[in-house]
């Protein structure tokens, strides 16, 4: 894959995690479905409820929609890293119901028509996406009394908010790539999502392995079931 530094978000996303092995990479396992990026760590697809259908933001590699397609859930995953999509296509293309499609996640969601039983993203699009753009899209995305559920790191005290992102390729010269993420308590996402409509939010810290290690922020809300939806 070319060195060079990415000049868009979505190139950067294109070199994100790399395959440093010998011949073609193997395909992750998706036995379980995991919020934390941690293997049996915290709750699991139960948070989405019983879909029959459910959409995907920013899936990478696709373990999740991978695990959700074998238990007979129609499945579409949307990011856009033409990388990310060709490297899940690849890893899935034996999976009846799942897709990955290749577009800008608010993007993809305007235009759509489909509405999806559950809408999620773990440490995915929605954590590298302004919630007061994301979710209203969102909420018209999701079927009546649909979930919506998403999951990134804990943030650091005081770190709230649209924060830079760091790393490599993003930090040096003053006009180098910026890439923000959105990062909130679990009190602020649980109020960002009652302001867009959303019942029945729950939102916690799933704790980290270790004493002093951050956890992961899980947060989720339902689109209301009655016609009175905003």
């Amino acid at each position: 894959m070319n060195s060079a530094a990415p000049t868009t978000p979505a190139e950067y996303w294109d070199k994100y995690r790399p395959y440093r092995g010998e011949g073609e990479e193997p395909r992750p396992d998706a036995r379980r479905f995991e919020w934390t990026g941690v293997p049996g760590q915290g709750p699991g697809a139960e948070v989405l409820g019983e879909p029959d259908s459910a959409l995907d933001l920013g899936p990478a590699e696709g373990e999740n929609a991978a695990f959700l397609a074998r238990q007979g859930v129609r499945v579409t995953g949307v990011d856009f890293s033409a990388a990310q999509v060709a490297r899940a296509r690849r890893f899935w293309s034996d999976l009846p119901g799942l897709e990955f499609v290749h577009a800008e996640v608010c993007d993809f969601l305007t235009a759509n028509s489909r509405q999806w039983d559950a809408i999620y993203s773990t440490w995915g699009a929605a954590w590298f996406i302004d919630p007061d753009i994301l979710f209203p899209l969102v909420a018209q995305r999701l079927s009546p009394g649909g979930v919506f559920a998403l999951s990134h790191r804990e943030p650091i005290v005081g770190q709230y908010g649209a924060q830079e992102m760091g790393g490599r390729w993003l930090e040096g010269r003053a006009d180098e790539l910026v890439v923000h993420r959105w990062q909130f308590t679990a009190p602020q996402w649980s109020d960002l999502l009652k302001r867009h409509g959303f019942l029945d939010i729950h939102a916690e810290v799933v704790p980290g392995r270790e004493p002093g290690e951050l956890g992961t922020l899980l947060v989720r809300g339902a689109r209301p079931s009655g016609d009175g939806h905003p």
